[in-house]
């Protein structure tokens, strides 16, 4: 996986073959499948590549499938839905080895202003005081905490806290984890890469907020996780090499699967996205 804010920008960058037709590369991992927020991040720029700049994305839907080969480039196929004066749509497939891994789409608009409000950002202590990530896996005594380090090293993640330990209490949301995150190291001022490069991490941590009432974690033994769909909506720019906190909550889990939502602030309070996913979550103790 990517190294650094460099080398996810190269990861995010996509060959044209044809018309609506791009190749994405993959990076040197050893994971066992394609990570979704790089299918996701790459079919978002490759949707963006065939609509007039003056239009932004403003959401994005999708389905995995199947999971990615990490050995050979994704193909992305991206389908012409609509231009309209304010909106503009896409459906973007991913293949490999001629079957469709994945499917999103993508909506785009004009720039325009219109009625503002937003959720107030909740009180969080600041990510110098969070918890890095890997130094957290390593406290739990992880086997795979060095590779973890090694393959996430573009980002830098801080853990808040859960609702079990480190939130305020709230018996009525049982499921909720914080962190702050941002991309590790300085992107340029394109905004197209930052939401590119924020869809890329937003896959990253939204299924661990599913386990917490249960006292497992993704890594635990016996554990099957697997994103299922992932949607976005992005509401503001920000920039993604800054810190943004991902206030994430599980509403249900049920039928081996959780439900995952997550409001994205920047450290000023700006709402810059909501997410939602769900996942498979499935215990084979």
């Amino acid at each position: 996986m990517p190294a650094s804010a460099d080398e996810l920008v190269a990861l995010l960058d996509l060959e044209d073959l044809d018309v609506n037709l791009f190749r994405g590369r993959q990076p040197e991992t050893s994971l066992q499948r394609v990570f979704g927020g790089q299918v996701a991040a790459q079919a978002l720029l490759a949707a963006a590549r065939t609509v007039d700049p003056e239009y932004v994305a403003h959401s994005l839907h999708s389905y995995f499938l199947l999971p990615g080969d990490t050995a050979v480039p994704i193909i992305y196929d991206v389908e012409r839905l609509r231009d309209g004066r304010s909106f503009g749509t896409r459906r973007v497939v991913a293949r490999q080895h001629g079957r469709p891994i994945y499917y999103s789409t993508v909506n785009f608009q004009r720039v325009e202003e219109g009625f503002e409000h937003q959720d107030a950002m909740p009180a969080a202590i600041p990510p110098e005081e969070g918890i890095d990530l890997g130094a957290m896996f390593r406290s739990r005594g992880a086997a795979n905490t060095e590779e973890w380090e090694r393959e996430w090293a573009a980002l830098d993640v801080r853990y808040v806290g859960n609702s079990r330990q480190g939130l305020s209490d709230d018996p009525s949301r049982p499921a909720r984890a914080r962190l702050w995150i941002r991309v590790n190291g300085e992107l340029s001022d394109d905004p197209l890469q930052h939401l590119a490069a924020f869809t890329y991490a937003s896959d990253m941590t939204l299924l661990g907020s599913t386990l917490v009432p249960h006292g497992v974690h993704i890594s635990s033994p016996g554990m099957q996780v697997a994103s299922l769909d992932h949607t976005v909506w992005f509401h503001r720019p920000f920039r993604t090499d800054k810190w943004w906190l991902y206030d994430q909550e599980s509403p249900s889990a049920s039928g081996g699967r959780g439900l995952a939502l997550a409001r994205v602030f920047t450290q000023e309070g700006v709402l810059g996205a909501t997410v939602a996913q769900e996942g498979l979550i499935r215990h084979r103790g």
